[in-house]
């Protein structure tokens, strides 16, 4: 949401299940997210340093990157000097 992707989201409960449900966001009909691709997959983790971190679009897109201390987006980490495990790119 902060990244201007999705419109919003919220947590809900089904017979003690958490559910998550993402408004995805449209703009002129069309939607945000053009591609999502996962990057880290259970049989090949892909993990890189702060500066091996990639700039998706060249800055117009996000990499989702998880760090030890917790999941955001690979500027967020660059700028906290975090590395961590690629999960996916945005575009």
């Amino acid at each position: 949401k902060d990244e201007g992707y999705i419109e919003d989201f919220s947590l809900t409960d089904n017979n003690g299940k958490p559910i998550l449900n993402i408004d995805l966001k449209y703009y002129a009909g069309q939607p945000v997210i053009e591609t999502i691709e996962r990057i880290s997959k259970p049989s090949l983790r892909i993990y890189k340093s702060k500066n091996e971190l990639p700039k998706v679009l060249g800055g117009l897109g996000v990499a989702i990157v998880s760090t030890s201390k917790g999941v955001m987006t690979a500027d967020s980490a660059r700028k906290q000097n975090f590395g961590g495990e690629i999960i996916c790119t945005v575009e």
